[in-house]
C-alpha cells in the first residue's frame, strides 16, 4: 500500500505551492526509499544465509542418504526427512524467509518445491490439491461440480479421482526417468547420473501451528505410504516451540518423521542489525528523532516483533517527512544538497528563517550578521551551504563515537546505558548524554576494569574508528592507537611493585620496597596503569562531549529529522472504530471534497448515503423505526437533489432512494452500528453510543 502511495507523484503535489519543489522531493524520496529497500533485502539475505545454507545441506544429505545401500540408511529411508525451522513469533517476517528458501531450493537442490499455508488447506483434499498443483504446475479439481465445469475449458486438468499422491508418483517418475542408452562398461557412471536426476520433492508448511492437526496427520500417513516411490522432504515453519510437533502429532505419526531442528536468528538480533546498518548510518540522510524511534521500537516490542513492519514504519515516516516538509529538498547527498540550496525559492528561504534551530543559530550571531541573515537571501544561501556541510560532518562523527561508547558500556554490570545500542541512541537523542547519571555511573565502572579488559575494549574502538573517513575521526584514531600502545608497553616499561618483591632477595632492598608500597597506599598515589586508564577515559569523555550532542543542537536539523511521532502512532496503532466514526461524521476529512465541508458537526446533504444514514441514526434512541428513518433520509436526499420543498414529490420515497437507503443500512449493520431485533420487526437496535 505504501509503495503504491509513494509512486503517486500527485500525493506530493497536492496542496503544495511550488510544483518544481514537490517534483524534487518526490524524486529524492523515491531514490532514498529504493536505497533503503535494497539495503534491507541484502541485509535480510545475509542474516538468513547461515540458516538457509543449513537447510540446503539438510535436503542434499537426505537425498543422498536414500541412495546408500547400508542398513542404517535403509531404515532412515522409511522415514520422511523433516526440518523443523524455528522462526519465532514475528510471523509477518516469515514470508520473506520462506520465499528466499524456496528460491534457493529450486536453484541448487530441486525444482520440485511446494509451499502451503493453513488458510488454504482447511481439509485434506484442499491440502492435496495445493501440493499437486504447485509441484506439477497444473490444475487439479477436487469437487465433482467443479470438474464438470472445468474439464472442457482447461486442457491441463487432472480429474478428482486422480487427486492423490499416486498421480504425483507417476508424474515424478516420468520427469526423472532416463532413456536406457549407454554400454555396460558405463554402468557405474550411468547410475551416478540417475542419482543426480532424482531430486527430492520438498513441501514447506509455512505456519504449522495454524494447520488442522487431523488434516496434517492424515497427510503424513498418506505420504509415508509412498516414501519408497517419492523422495519427500518436509519443512515445518514453527513460530512458538518445537513441542508443537508433539502436541499436534501423536507418536504413531511423528515416528514416521526423521526430524532435525533448525533455529533462525532471533527477531531482536535482526532488529539490532537493521538499526545498526540503516538507522545508524551516515550515508542514509533521512533520520528519525527520539520520539518517533520510541514509537517504532514500541510497536516492535509490544505488538508483533516484526522487523518487516518496523521497516514499513520507517517508510511511512520517510513518506510523511518528504510530503509535509518543503525543506526536505536538502535531505540528500552533500553535493546535491548544496546545489539545491542555491535553487531555493523565496518561500523556502522564509521557511528556513522560521526554523527553531535556525533561530537559535541567529541569536548567537552578532547584530549585523543577524540582520544579514534575516534580510539578505544571497547571504542566507551561503550560510545555509556551510550549515549543511556541518550537518553532514556531524553525522559522520556522531555514529562512530556512539558505537565506541556502546562498546565501552555494553559489557558493564546492570547495563547502565543499555545493553542494545538502540537504548543508548535514544538517550543520546533526548539530551546531552554526559549529563545523564547513568553515564557517570558507567564511567565509574569503566575505571574499575582490569588491564586486559581495558585493552580489549580500546582495541574494538580502534576497529570502529578505522572504518570512518572523517578527518576528526582519523585524528582520534591516531591518539587512541598511541594510548593502546602505552597500555601494551606498560608491563615492560614500569614493573609493578609485586614483581619487584619477587626479584629482590637483599633484606635492605626488601624493606625499602615495602616502605615505598606503604607510603604509596597512605598517599593514595595512582599506579601507572590507573593514570593511563584515567587518561584514556578522559579522552573518550572529550570525544563524547564533542560529537554526541543531540541533533536539536545542530542548525537546520529539521531538514533531515522527522519528528511527528503522533502521525506515526496514529497510522501504526490504528483505532478502527474511531476512524470509521470520523469518516462517517466528517467525510471531508478523507475525501477532501469542498462540497462536503460543514460546520457545527453537521453532515452535508451531498454526503455519501451511509454518512447521511449514520448521522440520522445518531438522533434516535435504542430502537430505530426503519420507516421513519427512511422518510428522514428521503427528505435529506431530496434537498440535495435541489427539489422544490413546496412540491408534492419532495421527500417522496421512490425505488432508487429506497434501494440506496437499504444499501446504507446494510453497510451500517455490517460495520456493527445496528442489528435486527425480535422485539419489533420494523425496528433495528442501535449498538453504539457516544461520538468519536
Amino acid at each position: 500500500m505504501l509503495n503504491e502511495t509513494i509512486c503517486q507523484q500527485s500525493y506530493f503535489v497536492q496542496g503544495c505551492e511550488d510544483a518544481e519543489s514537490s517534483e524534487i522531493r518526490f524524486r529524492l524520496c523515491q531514490e532514498l526509499w529504493d536505497e533503503i529497500k535494497t539495503d534491507t533485502e541484502v541485509l535480510q539475505d545475509e542474516l538468513n544465509r547461515t540458516i538457509l545454507d543449513s537447510l540446503l545441506d539438510f535436503t542434499r544429505k537426505c537425498s543422498s542418504t536414500r541412495q546408500n545401500s547400508d542398513w542404517t540408511s535403509q531404515m532412515r529411508a522409511s522415514e520422511i526427512p523433516t526440518a523443523a525451522l524455528m522462526l519465532g513469533v514475528n510471523v509477518p517476517d516469515h514470508d520473506m524467509t520462506f520465499q528466499s528458501l524456496s528460491d534457493m531450493l529450486k536453484q541448487s537442490v530441486s525444482p520440485h518445491v511446494a509451499s502451503v499455508q493453513a488458510k488454504e488447506c482447511g481439509a485434506l483434499k484442499h491440502l492435496m490439491k495445493k501440493v499437486l498443483e504447485r509441484l506439477m504446475d497444473t490444475v487439479v479439481v477436487v469437487d465433482d461440480e467443479d470438474e464438470e465445469e472445468n474439464v472442457e475449458t482447461s486442457p491441463r486438468v487432472h480429474r478428482s479421482m486422480h487427486c492423490s499422491l499416486g498421480i504425483l508418483c507417476d508424474w515424478y517418475t516420468a520427469r526423472t526417468k532416463k532413456s536406457p542408452t549407454g554400454t555396460p562398461g558405463k554402468k557405474r557412471s550411468s547410475q551416478v547420473r540417475d542419482e543426480q536426476q532424482q531430486p527430492p520433492v520438498v513441501i514447506i508448511f509455512k505456519d504449522l501451528e495454524a494447520f488442522n492437526p487431523r488434516v496434517l496427520q492424515d497427510f503424513i500417513l498418506i505420504c509415508s505410504q509412498y516414501i519408497d516411490r517419492l523422495p519427500l522432504t518436509f519443512i515445518f515453519g514453527i513460530a512458538t516451540s518445537p513441542s508443537t510437533i508433539q502436541h499436534m502429532l501423536p507418536h504413531s505419526v511423528s515416528s514416521l518423521l526423521c526430524i532435525e531442528l533448525f533455529q533462525s536468528l532471533s527477531c531482536t538480533q535482526h532488529l539490532a542489525t537493521v538499526i545498526d546498518k540503516l538507522i545508524l548510518a551516515s550515508r542514509i540522510h533521512f533520520k528519525l528523532n527520539g520520539k518517533v524511534m520510541q514509537v517504532l521500537i514500541g510497536v516492535f516490542l509490544y505488538h508483533d516483533f516484526s522487523v518487516r513492519n518496523f521497516i514499513k514504519g520507517l517508510q511511512l515516516a520517510l513518506l510523511e517527512h518528504f510530503h509535509s516538509q518543503p525543506l526536505s529538498v536538502l535531505c540528500c547527498k552533500k553535493k546535491q544538497a548544496l546545489f539545491n540550496v542555491t535553487q531555493l525559492s523565496k518561500p523556502n528561504l522564509d521557511r528556513i528563517r522560521q526554523l527553531p534551530s535556525f533561530k537559535r543559530y541567529v541569536e548567537k550571531q552578532e547584530a549585523q550578521e543577524q540582520v544579514n541573515l534575516m534580510t539578505d537571501d544571497s547571504h542566507l544561501k551561503e550560510v545555509c551551504q556551510q550549515l549543511i556541510k556541518d550537518l553532514h560532518k556531524y553525522h559522520k562523527n556522531y555514529y562512530p563515537i556512539l558505537r565506541c561508547l556502546h562498546t565501552l558500556t555494553s559489557s558493564l554490570p546492570r547495563y547502565p546505558l543499555g545493553k542494545q545500542i538502540r537504548e543508548l541512541y535514544l538517550i543520546c537523542l533526548a539530551k546531552n548524554v554526559w549529563e545523564n547519571e547513568d553515564y557517570q555511573s558507567a564511567m565509574k565502572l569503566v575505571k574499575m576494569l582490569a588491564k586486559g579488559e581495558m585493552v580489549s575494549l580500546l582495541q574494538k574502538c580502534v576497529e570502529i574508528l578505522q572504518l570512518s573517513k572523517s578527518k576528526k575521526m582519523k585524528n582520534a584514531l591516531v591518539q587512541l592507537e598511541e594510548l593502546l600502545a602505552k597500555f601494551k608497553q606498560l608491563d615492560t616499561s614500569i614493573p609493578s611493585p609485586i614483581k619487584n618483591l619477587q626479584k629482590k632477595t637483599d633484606l635492605f632492598q626488601l624493606q625499602k620496597t615495602l616502605l615505598e608500597m606503604n607510603e604509596s597506599r597512605r598517599a593514595k598515589r595512582l599506579s601507572p596503569f590507573e593514570n593511563l586508564r584515567n587518561e584514556a577515559l578522559e579522552f573518550i569523555d572529550n570525544l563524547v562531549k564533542s560529537h554526541l550532542s543531540p541533533p536539536e543542537s545542530q542548525p537546520l536539523y529539521e531538514v533531515c529529522y522527522y519528528s511527528s511521532s503522533a502521525t506515526v502512532r496514529r497510522h501504526l496503532n490504528a483505532t478502527p472504530r474511531t476512524s470509521i466514526q470520523a469518516a462517517l461524521s466528517n467525510p471531508y476529512y478523507y475525501l477532501q471534497n469542498d462540497s462536503l465541508k460543514s460546520e457545527d458537526g453537521t453532515v452535508s446533504n451531498t454526503a455519501p448515503d451511509i454518512c447521511i444514514a449514520y448521522k440520522l441514526h445518531l438522533e434516535c434512541g435504542r430502537l430505530i423505526n426503519l420507516y421513519d428513518w427512511l422518510e428522514a433520509y428521503s427528505t435529506v436526499v431530496s434537498a440535495a437533489e435541489g427539489n422544490d420543498q413546496d412540491s408534492e414529490n419532495f421527500g417522496k420515497v421512490d425505488e432508487v432512494k429506497h434501494a440506496r437507503f437499504i444499501r446504507a443500512v446494510s453497510a451500517l449493520e455490517f460495520l456493527g452500528f445496528i442489528k435486527s431485533t425480535k422485539q419489533k420487526t420494523d425496528h433495528v437496535a442501535r449498538l453504539t453510543w457516544g461520538g468519536c
